[in-house]
């Protein structure tokens, strides 16, 4: 349902809809924006690069109306006219629409309760006419050719799922400019794929699109212009072709970066977790289940896992902490001991620790400080008969603070401001304050910048140099392929190839991931 605004907006194409001039955003001692300004034309794809605290984030709020006029300095303007946004409504009556990277569902309610909540069609006496929303949520869905069912609820999908969700609803509504904020950060390269074949279609109809993203293959597959931000200020701003990808990061960074993947060679030791002939059901019957999967991992080496979305990636490292499914057959060892019952606390005392592909949901507290996340999963160590040392647990967290070049003002500082690199920092500080021995990476790099990425990457090292070990979870196949020393594909809950990392290509792994969904279709036909 994208009305004719759109279709009516193509004999525009090459018109400034969005000009900002000279924006300067304070915050009680700090300056977010300095100066910056920035321009938008219909049927243009406009990427928005920098490093995490850049000031992207407090830009697209500035243009969306949560930071409203008044509370910033310089001024902006939709189609020449002044703009003064003093709420998000605001904003979204002038056509402006934003998709943020952390989601804004309502897990209970279904897909189309969600795609149209807020505006929904009525009938006569204001009653909903539902059958009108599930009707409408499927031309979209359809139209899009998203794999999502309108009557399945939010609650029961997975981050990927959810994006996708949040996509369709702002395309659902009469938008002219559209921000996209990390749209693909959890989404699986096939629905990247139909993603960006969204975004050109509605690049051809004149719609505007805003694109911040970290993952310069699609920036440069993708954009019209890119636009660098760095310390708050505007880098340089040109068209994509007469950029490359390394102008690009030395730009956002300052500096120039010779490898993005700085994979030392292993040296692998004893093997500390052995999993044989795993078989899992998951809650849903009719849901992800694991079968016949089987690995051993040694001390020193970083085991990549791979696959489409809904594969079981999530679900194995999930089972493995004690947190997912019902075994139903088979073994998993940790240094010898047979984990069946045990639980993640169980689990962490015993050496496994986590880093959820969800840190705002399950990795924080974050309306608490850093200091406080950092020590959570770690307050055994400082107690004694019931008493906190709490001098001894300030002096850890601000030793791994210090370490880990967390960005932020001091330990007391409210982990749900800092940026989502910082934030992802603390989710690894945790984990390493427990001194784990298995260390399970859920997407650890998903939404952060390429200087944060390298800095997770150097601490990956870090890990297997000590003798730990590592499974690490990636939806980006050259981040698989670049920082793992071995590589399994799942699919389906089963793994369909493993590969040593000297023979993994691009091509090869998804041959993996996709070959029997092939030979599917290839008997369908």
């Amino acid at each position: 349902m994208l009305r004719s605004t759109i279709d009516g907006a193509m004999s525009d194409s090459g018109r400034v809809v969005l000009r900002a001039d000279r924006l300067t955003k304070r915050f009680p001692g700090v300056v977010a924006l300095q100066d910056v300004s920035f321009d938008l034309k219909a049927s243009e794809i406009h990427a928005l690069c920098g490093e995490n605290g850049a000031g992207k984030s407090t830009l697209i709020k500035l243009l969306s109306g949560i930071h409203p006029h008044g509370s910033y300095e310089g001024s902006f303007e939709v189609d020449g006219a002044e703009a003064r946004f003093d709420s998000i409504s605001d904003a979204a009556a002038m056509g402006i629409s934003v998709i943020y990277q952390e989601l804004a569902l309502v897990d209970e309610m279904t897909v189309a309760e969600n795609i149209f909540l807020g505006w929904e069609p009525r009938r006569w006496g204001g009653l909903v006419d539902w059958p009108k929303v599930y009707r409408e949520a499927k031309t979209l869905i359809d139209r899009f050719h998203v794999d999502l069912d309108p009557a399945a609820k939010v609650g029961d999908l997975g981050v990927g799922q959810k994006q996708l969700v949040e996509i369709v609803k702002a395309l659902a509504k009469d938008s002219r400019i559209l921000i996209l904020d990390e749209p693909t950060a959890a989404l699986a390269e096939h629905e990247v794929q139909t993603l960006m074949d969204i975004l050109r279609d509605l690049r051809q109809r004149g719609m505007a699109c805003i694109y911040i993203s970290h993952k310069l293959d699609e920036v440069f597959a993708l954009a019209d212009r890119i636009t660098v931000q760095r310390d708050g200020k505007t880098v340089i701003t040109e068209t994509t072709t007469a950029l490359d990808r390394a102008t690009v990061i030395r730009h956002m960074v300052g500096r120039e970066i010779g490898d993005l993947f700085p994979r030392r060679a292993p040296h692998p030791g004893a093997v500390v977790m052995q999993v044989e002939d795993l078989a899992v059901d998951g809650p849903d019957p009719h849901g992800v289940k694991l079968r016949g999967v089987n690995f051993r991992l040694r001390a020193g080496e970083v085991l990549g896992i791979g696959g489409l979305m809904g594969a079981g990636r999530t679900e194995l490292l999930m089972h493995l902490f004690g947190a997912w499914g019902r075994r139903v057959a088979g073994a998993v060892q940790l240094e010898g001991w047979d984990t069946a019952a045990a639980t993640p606390t169980q689990l962490i005392r015993r050496g496994l620790a986590l880093v959820s592909e969800d840190r705002r949901r399950y990795g924080l507290v974050l309306e608490q400080g850093v200091g406080f996340n950092l020590s959570l999963a770690s307050l055994q160590r400082f107690a004694k008969l019931g008493w906190l040392n709490q001098n001894a647990e300030r002096r850890e967290d601000q030793r791994l603070f210090d370490a880990l070049r967390v960005k932020a003002p001091s330990l007391d500082a409210s982990v749900g401001k800092l940026s989502g690199g910082n934030q992802q920092k603390v989710v690894l500080g945790k984990v390493l304050m427990t001194e784990p021995k298995v260390v399970l990476l859920d997407e650890p790099t998903r939404g952060i910048d390429v200087g944060a990425k390298l800095e997770i990457y150097e601490l990956v090292n870090q890990l297997t140099e000590e003798g730990k070990a590592v499974i690490l979870v990636s939806s980006e196949l050259p981040e698989l392929i670049g920082m793992s020393d071995r590589i399994l594909m799942l699919r389906e809950g089963r793994v369909s190839g493993e590969f040593r990392r000297e023979e993994a290509t691009q091509e090869r792994l998804m041959e993996a991931a996709m070959q029997d969904l092939e030979q599917e279709a290839a008997v369908l036909a």
